[in-house]
């Protein structure tokens, strides 16, 4: 019997609007993420995943440790990161971390390692831009090393050699669940099948069925390797509301305002309101709209992928929180149990 389909939650602790339409503090969003996760273990999502950053815009940069202040408030919930910015940490102390989330917790802690989508962290840590691929490079492969259990003897280029008998502490349930986020490009999902590590693909633009391939290879990439299947996960954004109508226009203010200041730095032109409606639509990558219209299109893209786990990206730009609240415990109450129940034989 194949495991059940896991629908999950994903954040990057933006810094949301206040009464006064105020941005409010990085404590108070901290604050807020805190009660958002408390109310996904409530209404019965699968997993939270917090992202890592590094900027003014979004509060997280810690998120194992807010992760423990959320374990010690839930039951049941996975407990995870999207992604941990592996290049510009070190990989024994990611593990540490996570093994020690993984004990407080009783064993929901996930790892989802990545690169992450902005550079802020390296000259931040010190750390040259110009290694970015042999930084994660390296770094994998100690963490899969110290995830083991076994000896770690390691060599590189970019730090001391490594060389001790296990790290500790151990994880107590087996291997720590761990993933890489993968944005789309054929050597990170074959590098994700080499270290035995589970696949994020984060589609946040266009038609998610064009990641299809990326699935395939990394199942293929796993059978060459002689390991067993591993799950596939999906990363995008998205937003529930009563209505579509309702849904599109909460979000489309908080997405213009997000994706023209991000662009703005990538020079990027600012979106349009008809971009924004294509990528709502079935083909697009933006999960917005009623319970029934959002369960939809994530059993639609759950099934043209062949995934395991869906992550909703349920935070955009500066959206209130307590209408992120109310999305929350709709996609809990109303969208989980109509997508379950589509997937539950897939």
């Amino acid at each position: 019997m194949s495991a059940p389909f896991e629908l999950g939650l994903d954040t990057f602790g933006e810094r949301t609007q206040g009464p006064g339409g105020e941005l409010v503090s990085h404590a108070q969003a901290m604050r807020d993420v805190v009660e958002q996760a408390v109310l996904a273990d409530r209404v019965g999502l699968d997993f939270i995943g917090l992202g890592e950053h590094h900027r003014d815009d979004f509060a997280i940069a810690a998120p194992e440790v807010l992760l423990a202040a959320i374990a010690a408030r839930t039951t049941r919930i996975k407990l995870g990161t999207a992604v941990t910015i592996l290049s510009t940490d070190d990989p024994i102390r990611v593990f540490q971390r996570f093994s020690t989330l993984a004990a407080i917790s009783s064993g929901r802690a996930e790892a989802i390692l990545g690169r992450g989508s902005f550079t802020e962290s390296f000259p931040l840590f010190g750390l040259d831009l110009g290694d970015y691929e042999l930084l994660f490079e390296e770094k994998l492969a100690i963490f899969a090393a110290a995830r083991s259990g076994e000896p770690v003897r390691w060599e590189g280029r970019h730090r001391a050699p490594i060389d001790v008998a296990r790290v500790v502490p151990p994880t107590e349930t087996g291997l720590l669940p761990t993933w890489v986020g993968v944005g789309g490009t054929p050597q990170s999902v074959v590098r994700a099948a080499r270290y035995g590590f589970s696949l994020m693909l984060a589609i946040i633009g266009g038609d998610p069925v064009r990641f299809a391939p990326f699935a395939d290879l990394y199942r293929d990439a796993l059978r060459e390797l002689g390991r067993d299947p591993l799950p596939v996960g999906v990363h995008a954004p998205g937003h529930v509301a009563e209505t579509d109508e309702q849904a599109r226009e909460e979000l489309w203010p908080h997405f213009l305002e997000q994706r023209t200041r991000i662009g703005g730095e990538r020079g990027w032109p600012p979106p349009t309101r008809a971009q924004f409606e294509r990528e709502a639509g079935p083909n697009g990558a933006v999960f917005v709209g009623s319970p029934r219209t959002v369960a939809d299109k994530i059993v639609a893209t759950a099934r043209a992928l062949g995934l395991r786990r869906f992550d909703l990206k349920y935070a955009n730009g500066a959206m209130p929180h307590a209408q992120l609240m109310k999305s929350i415990e709709r996609i809990g109450n109303e969208v989980a149990p109509r997508v379950r129940a589509a997937l539950a034989d897939a």
